[in-house]
C-alpha cells in the first residue's frame, strides 16, 4: 500500500525580530558598527535585528508606542551620530535584508535596503549582467546611499543610481501613531509618487523606513531583465598616479589643480566620449609626502588607453613635478569588488563637501596650498580631493529628482582622516578652517548659484552646516543640500512622517 506523501511542515514558525539589548553578548557588536570617530557613543537601549519588512513595521510601532527616540542602519556609513546619537533609544538594522531578486510584476529588480553595494553588484552581475550606478566602496548598505542620490564610478556615463529608481518600500507612521507600509513608484498616476521622488535625494533618515528598492533606468522597455539595466565593460583601466611633494611649489601645484579643473569643465557634458573616465585627486598634507590620483576608465577596448594618455598628459602639463603612474586592466567586477581596498576603515573622519560648477578661483586654490602646506598644523592626515563630476548626472532637470546638483563639474571633499581620539580637537579645527577659508567668498560654505558653488552632498552630512559659527552666509543648511527642492520635501514630510518619528540634527522638517 502506497502512503500518501505527509505535507512537510517547519519544526519552529520563521524567525521574527530579534531584540537585542544591554545585556545580551551581541549588543557590543551591534552597537559598534558605525564610522570609527562615533562607535561606542550610543547606548541605545535594544536593537532590532529585523530581516522582513513586517518586521520593521512591529518594531517601529513598539517604539512609537513607547515613545522612544529611534533610528536605523543599512550599512553603517555615516559621517555624522545620526545613529550613534547618545539619545537614540531603539535602533533597527537592517543588515539582514540583504535580498536581491527580479521582480516581473515591477518589471524592475528588488534590493532590499541592507544589502551592501559589494552585494548588489555581485548579484546583479552575475544572474543578469546588469548593474546599477552607484559607489565605489563596496560595504555601504543600500539602504542610505541611494535615498542621498548614490553617486560612483558610473555615474558620468549612465546617471546617479537615485535617477534608475523605479520604486521604494516604506514604513511610515500616520498621524494617528500607526506604523505602516506602502510601496511608492515613479509612475505619473501613482498617488505617492512624491514620496519615490523624496527617496531620490531628500537623504536618510527623513520620511520613514525603507525596506526595499526597485531599480529599472528610466528609458528600459520589454521585459527582458537583461535590458532593463546598463550592462558594465567587460573590464575596467584602473590607474593611479602620484606627485611627490618635494618637486611641488606653490606655482606647480596651482598647475596641477587647475589642470583637472579645466578638464572636468572640458569633458563633463552629457554624451562626452571621456564620460567613462571618473577619477579623483587627493591632494594630501605636504607632510604625507605626496599627492595622488586614483581613477577608473571603464572600457572594455583599446580606446581606454588612449583615454588615459590624453587625461595623465592634459592633467600634468606645465607641472613639472616628478611623478609616476600605475595601471592595471581587471574583469569589472574584481575592480568593482575590491573598490579603494580598505576592508575596515580604520579612520576617525571628518569629510565636508562641495560641488563647483568649474574650476577652483585663484582665492581657492591659494587656500588649498596654505592649508595643505602651513607648518603650524601637526595635522598629516588631511586632504582636498577634487572628483570628477557631470556627465548624464548633468542630463537630468534638478527638480525631476530630490538630487538638485545637476550642473557641476566637481565635488570638492575636504577630508581629515586620524585614529587617536585626542587628536579629534586638532583634526577637526583644520579641517574647519580650510573649508571656511576655500569657501570664503560665498560666507564659508559652497551657496549654490554663487561663484562656482552649486551646494553640498547629502551623502556626506557635515553638521557644521547648521552651525552660525562655521556657516557666516546666511544660507540655510537645507538650502546647501537641496536647493530649491527643499520645500516640496518638507511638504512630503508633512504628508508621511507628521509627528516627526524620523529625525536628527539635518533633518528635513515639516512644512
Amino acid at each position: 500500500m502506497r502512503l500518501a506523501p505527509t505535507p512537510f511542515r517547519p519544526v519552529c514558525p520563521p524567525p521574527g525580530p530579534t531584540k537585542v539589548t544591554r545585556d545580551d553578548p551581541r549588543y557590543a557588536s551591534l552597537t559598534s558598527l558605525g564610522t570609527p570617530r562615533f562607535r561606542g557613543t550610543g547606548t541605545p537601549e535594544y536593537v532590532w535585528v529585523v530581516r522582513t519588512t513586517d518586521h520593521v513595521v512591529r518594531a517601529v510601532q513598539e517604539a512609537v508606542r513607547k515613545g522612544k527616540r529611534l533610528a536605523v542602519r543599512s550599512g553603517g556609513h555615516c559621517y555624522e551620530d545620526f545613529v550613534d546619537d547618545p539619545s537614540v533609544q531603539v535602533v533597527i538594522d537592517l543588515s539582514c535584508m540583504t535580498t536581491v531578486s527580479y521582480d516581473r510584476r515591477h518589471r524592475a529588480f528588488a534590493v532590499e535596503a541592507g544589502a551592501t553595494l559589494g552585494q548588489l553588484y555581485r548579484e546583479l552581475f552575475l544572474r543578469w549582467g546588469v548593474t546599477v550606478p552607484a559607489g565605489w566602496c563596496p560595504g555601504i548598505g543600500v539602504g542610505g546611499h541611494v535615498v542621498g542620490g548614490g553617486y560612483g564610478p558610473l555615474c558620468r556615463w549612465a546617471g546617479l543610481s537615485a535617477d534608475h529608481l523605479h520604486a521604494v518600500e516604506v514604513v511610515f507612521v500616520d498621524r494617528n501613531g500607526t506604523a505602516r507600509r506602502v510601496v511608492a513608484t515613479r509612475e505619473p498616476g501613482d498617488r505617492h509618487r512624491e514620496l519615490w521622488w523624496a527617496h531620490t535625494g531628500g537623504g536618510g533618515g527623513n520620511f520613514g523606513v525603507a525596506t526595499r528598492y526597485w531599480f529599472r533606468a528610466p528609458d528600459a522597455t520589454g521585459h527582458d531583465p537583461r535590458r532593463l539595466l546598463p550592462a558594465p565593460p567587460a573590464s575596467v583601466l584602473n590607474f593611479h598616479a602620484e606627485w611627490d611633494w618635494r618637486g611641488m611649489d606653490e606655482a606647480a601645484f596651482s598647475r596641477l589643480v587647475g589642470n583637472q579643473g579645466r578638464w572636468s569643465e572640458e569633458h563633463s557634458s552629457p554624451g562626452s566620449p571621456f564620460a567613462r573616465l571618473d577619477s579623483e585627486l587627493h591632494l594630501f598634507r605636504a607632510l604625507a609626502g605626496r599627492s595622488v590620483l586614483d581613477g577608473r576608465i571603464s572600457v572594455g577596448d583599446a580606446s581606454a588607453q588612449r583615454m588615459l594618455d590624453d587625461y595623465v598628459t592634459a592633467l600634468n602639463e606645465g607641472v613639472g613635478s616628478p611623478f609616476t603612474v600605475r595601471q592595471e586592466r581587471l574583469p569589472w567586477l574584481t575592480a568593482t569588488l575590491r573598490g579603494p581596498g580598505l576592508d575596515e576603515n580604520p579612520y576617525r573622519l571628518k569629510p565636508k563637501s562641495g560641488y563647483l560648477r568649474g574650476r577652483l578661483t585663484d582665492r581657492q586654490t591659494a587656500a588649498a596650498y596654505h592649508h595643505l602646506t602651513r607648518p603650524d598644523s601637526p595635522v598629516v592626515g588631511g586632504a582636498l580631493g577634487l572628483y570628477t563630476c557631470g556627465g548624464e548626472v548633468n542630463a537630468v532637470a534638478p527638480d525631476a529628482t530630490a538630487s538638485a546638483q545637476r550642473d557641476s563639474v566637481l565635488k570638492a571633499v575636504h577630508l581629515a582622516a586620524w585614529t587617536d581620539p585626542a587628536e579629534d580637537a586638532a583634526h577637526l579645527a583644520w579641517v574647519r578652517a580650510f573649508y571656511r577659508d576655500f569657501y570664503a567668498d560665498t560666507g564659508g560654505v559652497p551657496v549654490p548659484g554663487a561663484g562656482n558653488c552649486d551646494g553640498s552632498y547629502i551623502n556626506y552630512p557635515d553638521v557644521d552646516l547648521a552651525d552660525p559659527e562655521w556657516n557666516s552666509s546666511g544660507t540655510p543648511w537645507s538650502t546647501l543640500y537641496y536647493k530649491d527642492n527643499y520645500a516640496r520635501l518638507q511638504t512630503v514630510k508633512a504628508r508621511w512622517d507628521p509627528r516627526n518619528v524620523f529625525t536628527h540634527v539635518l533633518g528635513v522638517e515639516p512644512a
